[in-house]
């Protein structure tokens, strides 16, 4: 089946350029120009992965993001202008799994895109064996690829769960932040540290009853992160 891509931009130009690169690739690709159109267009198809441009009309590229964590975990990675580290991580605290720096190279766009997606499939390979995981409250599907707490159904983002799943699966080992972004992120990603204490703090804020005492991830100080069971 072809890979659905939304892409969002304003500059239509820039839009019908990664519209034909993606579809000489074989992939499906939507396209809106404000943030109302990308909204709706995300609440009626599943995408394989969202390009979200910051500046955009009626709804910015934040709140679109923030809207679809609210009912989806798929993929988003944020068009933010070059060298604005602020943009970066607001994009990750609204949930984004990554970002793209502009003025970008099709050619790289295209790369992260397929990166992105091989770790998505090789992730939905990987957990179709594994069952049910319960610690405590802490319960985590691994298939469905959902969480719960005391019952209630947590809304993670496919990089929250990524790292979420982990660390269970390797409880008390210690994982430093390069680990961290090598294993979940890959090692074409051009990110730094923070990417991952950005979202450790979003994890714990989310699964966790008093963040700043954490049950479940816990930080070795000076080393790194781990899953206490």
């Amino acid at each position: 089946m072809a890979k659905k891509v939304l892409v969002v931009d304003d500059e239509k130009l820039i839009v019908k350029g990664i519209r034909f690169s993606l579809e000489q690739d074989g992939m499906e690709v939507d396209c809106a120009y404000d943030g109302e159109e990308a909204l709706n267009f995300a609440k009626e198809k599943e995408y394989d992965i969202v390009l979200l441009d910051i500046m955009l009309p009626k709804l910015n590229g934040f709140e679109v993001c923030q809207q679809i964590r609210e009912f989806s975990s798929m993929p988003i990675v944020m068009l933010t202008a070059k060298g604005d580290d602020m943009d970066k991580i607001l994009g990750l605290e609204y949930g984004a799994d990554d970002y793209i720096t502009k003025p970008f190279n099709i050619l790289e766009v295209k790369a992260r895109i397929k990166a992105i997606m091989r770790r998505t499939s090789k992730k939905a390979e990987q957990v179709e064996n594994k069952k049910i995981v319960v610690v405590g409250d802490l319960k985590l599907d691994c298939e469905g690829r959902r969480v719960y707490i005391a019952g209630k159904e947590i809304n993670l983002t496919a990089k929250e769960f990524d790292v979420l799943e982990l660390l269970v699966f390797n409880p008390n080992k210690v994982y430093s932040r390069e680990n961290l972004l090598n294993i979940v992120w890959g090692y074409e990603y051009p990110g730094d540290v923070r990417t991952v204490d950005v979202h450790i703090r979003r994890l714990r804020e989310k699964i966790e009853s008093n963040p700043s005492e954490p049950k479940y991830v816990h930080t070795k100080w000076g080393v790194g992160y781990y899953f206490q069971e």
